[in-house]
């Protein structure tokens, strides 16, 4: 069992959890992730490590509740224990000096965009990180992502906070300042895409991180594959970071929405349950 140190509201419906997890947390590298089950019942899901204190043995896990498990899990409260916690899982980001790199977080992908960013810093690169949301309720760990960039900017969709547009909005006004040795861009899979087609005529090495629908996360089951440069690769095993410019995108939607009739079935048994006619599945 994983105790939850901590919990912290982030944002509306972005919750943060600091998990007691010693043996994860001393081996944890930027770019992993984790795969949680919240109780015997529940669904596995995979989570990047958005941070980790190797002295007092702590993961910092940031989820956004958009389905079932990621809302009953949002449910739990400190003190209360998670049943399963394994990892570290997939390849650790390349960090190393490359000179000048743009970092990009679009919504919950801030979280894990957070520690490679600060260990790009840490390896001596010019760090320009731009984080976007819907609006500035939504926006999360701006002045922790100010603190290890050399410059920041915030973008949101309605302008409530810093620059009204997208992140590729004001990546494409940095591109046309000064060509970066590199992109690394972590949000949904729209944003990701969008940032890879607005870097590829620069030719500029673009770096995404692929949260795809995992079942093992060790590479047996297949449920993450997704074609990258002609080849199939695994997401847990293979990534999860992958070349922008080889993924092959529309395969990754569609394998993103794969279980929607499945996902909306088990929400409306969710909301069923949370208005008092069935407790069956109550977080304890």
């Amino acid at each position: 069992m994983f105790e939850i140190i901590e919990k912290e509201v982030l944002a509306p419906a972005i919750k943060l959890f600091k998990v007691s997890a010693p043996e994860i947390a001393v081996k944890a590298q930027p770019g992993q992730f984790i795969i949680l089950r919240m109780d015997e019942k529940g669904e596995r899901i995979p989570l990047t490590i958005a941070d980790f204190d190797r002295d007092k043995g702590l993961l910092t896990l940031i989820f956004q509740e958009v389905g079932r498990s990621t809302k009953e899990i949002g449910q739990l409260n400190q003190g209360d224990s998670i049943l399963d916690l394994v990892g570290p899982l997939g390849k650790p980001s390349e960090i190393e000096k490359f000179g000048r790199v743009i970092c990009v977080g679009g919504g919950v992908g801030v979280a894990p965009i957070y520690p490679i960013t600060r260990a790009m810093k840490q390896a001596g690169n010019e760090v320009i990180s731009i984080i976007g949301a819907r609006n500035g309720d939504s926006l999360i760990l701006e002045q922790e992502m100010k603190e290890v960039s050399n410059e920041l900017y915030v973008v949101t969709d309605d302008g409530s906070v810093g620059m009204k547009g997208f992140v590729t909005t004001k990546l494409l006004e940095i591109l046309g300042e000064g060509k970066p040795d590199l992109v690394v861009a972590i949000g949904p899979l729209v944003m990701m895409q969008a940032v890879s087609e607005l870097t590829r005529p620069y030719q500029i090495k673009t770096v995404v991180s692929l949260n795809s629908i995992m079942v093992d996360g060790t590479g047996m089951c297949g449920a993450c594959r997704v074609p990258v440069g002609q080849k199939t690769k695994f997401a847990c095993v293979d990534g999860p970071e992958f070349d922008g410019h080889q993924v092959d995108w529309a395969i990754a939607a569609m394998r993103a929405r794969m279980f929607t009739d499945e996902e909306k079935t088990a929400m409306d048994e969710y909301h069923h349950h949370a208005g008092g006619e069935c407790q069956c599945r109550k977080a304890k």
